[in-house]
């Protein structure tokens, strides 16, 4: 049995405050990677492709991915971008809509440009330091959950490159549809 904790939701100030490096790679890590890991699994509409720790109550630079349901977990520990590419997306690559969303603030969805590529200097569950160059939807996960280990949600990002706002509701037939928020 998969075993889920709350996701915090916004306005919850973990989700807006920088968290603090791990230091100890022990057996409390390790629980805390089991319950990010059973988490993002039982996550679902939307289906969630990364989680951070500050997402489920923990200030720690820690963030878990799985950009397609059959991938396996991958763990960030202390992640630093170290590098960035010029090109940036038109929002998420890869989805018809483009929009990014997050489990912490529900219903609410936004184009955010972000880096097309990046490097990333990061620690594993074992405390081995690597340093890594993604592309793609994987960059783009990494810079939204990043983002999240420095109390930066992705909203703030939708407001800096003057975005707008969508919110899930449903029509008449019970399909969901985005309607744009308007701001005042």
């Amino acid at each position: 049995m998969v075993l889920m904790k709350p996701i915090i939701t916004a306005p919850n100030p973990v989700l807006i405050s920088p968290a603090q490096p791990v230091t100890s790679f022990d057996k409390k890590l390790k629980r805390i990677l089991d319950d990010l890991r059973s988490t993002l699994k039982a996550t679902k509409n939307p289906k969630g492709v990364g989680l951070a720790a500050p997402q489920i109550g923990l200030a720690l630079k820690i963030f878990v991915t799985r950009p397609h349901e059959k991938d396996e977990i991958r763990v960030f520990i202390n992640p630093k971008i170290i590098n960035t590419s010029t090109g940036v997306t038109e929002g998420v690559p890869g989805r018809d809509n483009k929009l990014e969303g997050c489990l912490s603030i529900p219903r609410i969805w936004g184009k955010v440009s972000r880096a097309k590529s990046l490097t990333i200097a990061y620690d594993d569950e074992h405390g081995v330091h690597h340093e890594e160059t993604c592309t793609g939807f994987l960059a783009t996960i990494i810079q939204h959950e990043t983002d999240h280990t420095n109390g930066i949600l992705f909203t703030q990002r939708v407001l800096e490159q003057k975005g707008k706002f969508y919110q899930s509701t449903y029509d008449e037939d019970g399909k969901e549809t985005l309607e744009e928020l308007e701001l005042k």
